[in-house]
């Protein structure tokens, strides 16, 4: 029997229904009928039918005005029971809250999807002055250290050829070498995030944390001396956590971010 494309399988009416929620989850504030056709590239009757049916199984909500949608109770009750469910994530929690504890700065579980990084889940500090919350939020791969923590262990390594750079390759080699990668204003102007692998029992990368915060307060000296050494711990305690055993990475000289 031959094979058939996974395309072929897909209901139309489904994935419009799909894109449709994805497109209300990345709003941050409600979203009019007249956005969305634009978005999408959906009449306005259809979106209509589809926005009745997801409201009434508390998927969708409306406004004050009648013509602006935001997502539903429903769809983060299965939101969090996913998240519930996900045994990284219930591993890796209790090792990030202690390390906002011992840094004070936020961070997070960060995971890939597709061609992006997808910061999972936050766990925050009590600074005054803070970067802008991410969870929930999508980076491409190779735009920030957490994308580039990801893509450094992914045997696949399947980025689009136009995005594999000479740059790339020597920040993805280094962070294979010393277990860590560090940007600045990658996940948003005036941020630095550091970020570090996490391994599974079978050895695989399945994600990595990453710490961001105001550049100003994570200056080259700050890193090097006080929170490169404490995220690469608690990496290797996460992993620890997930049942990795033994160095992921072969070569344990220590480094300093030069960024």
């Amino acid at each position: 029997m031959p094979t058939r494309e996974k395309d072929t399988y897909c209901i139309r009416s489904v994935e419009n229904a799909l894109l449709l929620l994805e497109a209300l989850a990345e709003e941050d504030s409600k979203c009019s009928l007249s956005q969305l056709s634009s978005k999408l590239g959906m009449t306005k009757a259809s979106l209509f039918r589809l926005m009745a049916t997801f409201e009434s199984h508390g998927y969708v909500e409306r406004g004050h005005s009648s013509s602006e949608y935001k997502l539903g109770l429903a769809a983060f009750e299965v939101g969090q029971k996913l998240l519930s469910r996900m045994g990284l994530l219930h591993k890796a929690r209790p090792v990030m809250s202690q390390l906002v504890r011992q840094c004070n700065e936020t961070v997070y579980l960060v995971i890939r999807r597709d061609n992006d990084a997808l910061f999972l889940e936050m766990a925050d500090n009590d600074q005054k002055v803070k970067v802008v919350p991410l969870n929930g939020r999508r980076f491409p791969l190779t735009s920030c250290a957490a994308g580039k923590a990801l893509l450094a262990f992914d045997e696949l390594n399947d980025i689009p050829k136009t995005e594999q750079t000479p740059q790339l390759e020597e920040e993805l080699k280094y962070c294979r070498k010393n277990g860590f990668s560090v940007d600045k204003d990658g996940v948003g102007e005036g941020s630095t995030c550091i970020a570090v692998p996490l391994f599974n029992a079978e050895g695989e990368s399945c994600g990595c944390i990453a710490m961001v915060g105001p550049s100003f307060r994570m200056d080259n000296s700050t890193i090097n001396n006080q929170l490169l050494p404490a995220i690469k711990a608690a990496g290797e305690m996460a992993s620890a956590r997930l049942g990795h055993i033994g160095p992921e990475l072969k070569n344990k000289q220590p480094a300093t971010a030069n960024n």
